[in-house]
């Protein structure tokens, strides 16, 4: 790469003289193949939500969120109607289109559209939906939203460090790691290193194209079981953009 001077002989970062900022996410829903994301509203989502968190046999899904878990509907029932009100995070319910209920909670936050940078958060997934072909087509449906459709430079995932399965799931959704901030913020009463994420806007089309390939319906046997796992249709995606590039 070029190292970019400025008058002072300087390096400065890459040029953007067309950057005008990207869009605040406002779309009422997102639909996928599997699934739709739809705004959060406490009055439709509720009492479904409520009944998919509690087939889980104990709290654990719990431990690193920031609230919860919650032990009456009406509790529950409260804390959407907090959570719908507000502008960041903006938080959506993950519907099964099989079934048509709701299973999931998702938002986006930390929304800077000066500086063109957005985090997902908020990762609440029943047992109905984890370890599905909808937990994964709800990250393809918010690359493509904060990407192509809001003009968004960089998309990060942020989690506690010690949170084994939420590094693993942000390092299989091609995620690049950045490090760990320690000591970062206290929650529940306890120190949290957080550990940092992201995927940049040039990084995209190969995401896009291995999401694809990943959750079509081919990549999929009679009982459902993936022929092809997601890491390598990233990084094998990511091989041909490389050697296009060149």
């Amino acid at each position: 790469m070029t190292t970019r001077l400025n008058d002072f002989d300087q390096p400065v970062g890459a040029a953007l003289p067309d950057w005008s900022g990207a869009r605040l996410p406002d779309a009422p829903s997102l639909q996928g193949r599997y699934c739709r994301l739809e705004r959060l509203s406490a009055e439709r989502h509720a009492a479904g939500l409520y009944a998919a968190y509690r087939d889980a046999q104990d709290a654990r899904d719990w431990t690193y969120l920031p609230s919860g878990p919650y032990d009456t509907p009406e509790a529950y029932h409260a804390w959407l109607l907090n959570a719908e009100k507000q502008p960041d995070p903006r938080h959506y319910a993950v519907i099964d289109l099989t079934t048509g209920q709701p299973v999931g909670t998702v938002a986006l936050m930390r929304i800077d559209v000066a500086n063109g940078v957005i985090e997902v958060g908020y990762v609440t997934y029943s047992p109905r939906m984890q370890r599905t072909r909808l937990a994964t087509e709800v990250m393809a449906l918010f690359l493509r939203y904060v990407f192509d459709e809001l003009g968004y430079r960089r998309f990060e995932w942020k989690c506690d460090a010690l949170n084994a399965p939420s590094c693993a799931a942000a390092a299989r959704f091609g995620f690049t790691f950045e490090g760990i901030f320690r000591q970062a913020i206290v929650t529940r009463g306890r120190n949290r290193d957080t550990a940092w994420y992201s995927i940049i806007d040039s990084e995209y089309p190969a995401l896009r194209a291995a999401f694809e390939q990943w959750l079509a319906p081919s990549n999929f046997d009679a009982n459902g079981v993936q022929q092809h796992k997601l890491a390598q249709l990233i990084a094998k995606s990511r091989s041909v953009c490389v050697k296009a590039s060149g």
